[in-house]
């Protein structure tokens, strides 16, 4: 074997130790953020708003390659390999139906940053650079976040008007069953009224011939004194 075959071997060994460093360096990051989900296979591109330029402070300036690269076949290089076993998934965020990737196919030492809507690819940058990739991630899952905004808002409104609805209609439900124990109730103290009024009625008629009675009673007690003097007029006391 000569010189330089040799030293070919020492470049290929050291250049498989040094990506073998950078994978298990990225392995312990992705262990702190890491959502344990497995993109599934994405379809075709969905063309999303624009928000490089939000958030300037915060964002990551892509160069003028990484901005080429979905342009020049990213996206289908991905979908393709996704499709495969030899693709590494090292990280994941999903914010409502907006997604970002951290992927990793070791046998180049390559990182795919995806940034993707419903699972299928937005953006995907491809870099050896495991630094830079966890930047280009980073900034993906802050323009997730910004992209989910409306989209989490509008599912909260929905919900809230779901839910005020369906308290609407427990409140009207529940007010058609006073306004029926309230007309039960009126009709109730309608009969009342009406039978106390007959029954004052009754006694106020019976009161006069209770009266008209006793004034009978009365007469006729006079009476029978009367012809009970005349009979024993005449008689002696003892």
């Amino acid at each position: 074997m000569d010189r330089k075959s040799k030293l070919r071997e020492i470049a290929l060994a050291a250049c498989i130790v040094l990506g073998a460093a950078q994978g298990a360096h990225a392995q312990a990051l992705s262990n702190g953020g890491a959502s344990g989900a497995v993109v599934s296979q994405p379809g075709t591109t969905t063309a999303l708003p624009d928000t490089s330029q939000a958030g300037q402070g915060e964002t990551t300036a892509l160069t003028p390659d990484e901005n080429r690269q979905s342009a020049a076949g990213n996206v289908a290089e991905l979908q393709q390999m996704i499709r495969g076993s030899e693709l590494s998934e090292l990280r994941t965020t999903y914010n409502g139906t907006y997604g970002a990737s951290l992927l990793f196919y070791g046998k180049e030492m390559t990182y795919y940053v995806a940034l993707f809507q419903q699972k299928n690819f937005w953006r995907v940058i491809k870099t050896q650079d495991v630094g830079r990739a966890e930047l280009i991630y980073k900034d993906f899952v802050r323009q997730t976040m910004q992209l989910s905004d409306v989209e989490i808002r509008r599912t909260q409104l929905e919900a809230q008007k779901a839910f005020t609805q369906r308290m609407i209609a427990l409140s009207q439900e529940r007010a058609s069953r006073l306004q029926a124990d309230l007309d039960v109730a009126r009709q109730q103290q309608s009969i009342v009224a009406s039978q106390q009024q007959q029954k004052r009625a009754e006694a106020t008629v019976l009161a006069q011939q209770k009266a008209q009675a006793q004034d009978q009673l009365r007469a006729a007690q006079r009476q029978v004194r009367e012809l009970q003097r005349q009979l024993e007029t005449g008689l002696p006391l003892h």
